[in-house]
């Protein structure tokens, strides 16, 4: 039995010469902590948007979060006569009027009926605020900008007016900013003005 442990400490003590001392360890794996800390953390905050995913005519879009005040299901919408064919109606938002805008048709995608899955993301700015119809959620995810293509041939000419990027999974993200401040959705007025 003694001879067996004192051949034990005679087997370990050729690897414990060949190891580095603990302050080498400590130093080296604190630079690699160090190094691989600061690069990532700087690219993700830099070059990333959070955007909400959601479908669209079985095509999957996202809208950038910051824009998003939240989203909502599709209930009580009250159609409008005379207005332009992209307007479903208006909802009452916790005690809100807004106005709910179909976006398919501004993209020639398929017209589907509404389902107890369609969902309103209600989009906004400091000036204007109204509901863009989902057929579906898919979640909240983060985006590279880098792998942003900002151009296709394939994407129609209005479609590309609120295109921000599409990524290699074919994800449509859409610029909110440029939805909220295109005229050919303000619809009050045009509609003010032929009741006078």
């Amino acid at each position: 039995m003694p001879g067996s442990r004192h051949k034990f400490w005679l087997r370990a003590a050729p690897r414990e010469e060949r190891q580095l001392s603990p302050e080498e360890q400590r130093l080296i794996l604190g630079e690699r902590a160090l190094a691989l800390a600061r690069e990532p953390e700087k690219e993700e905050t830099a070059a990333s948007l959070e955007v909400v995913e959601f479908l669209l005519a079985y095509e999957r879009y996202g809208i950038e979060s910051s824009y998003i005040r939240e989203v909502y299901p599709l209930k009580d919408l009250t159609p409008l006569p005379c207005t332009p064919p992209f307007v479903l109606g208006i909802m009452n938002v916790r005690g809100k009027i807004l106005s709910v805008i179909d976006i398919r048709k501004f993209f020639d995608l398929p017209q589907k009926g509404l389902t107890d899955l369609n969902r309103v993301i209600i989009v906004h700015d400091d000036f204007m605020e109204f509901g863009i119809l989902a057929d579906a959620i898919l979640g909240v995810r983060l985006i590279l900008v880098r792998e942003l293509q900002t151009s296709l041939p394939t994407l129609t000419e209005i479609r590309a007016d609120y295109l921000k990027g599409v990524n290699e999974e074919r994800l449509v993200v859409l610029d909110g900013g440029a939805i909220l401040s295109d005229r050919r959705i303000v619809v009050y007025e045009e509609a003010a003005g032929g009741a006078g």
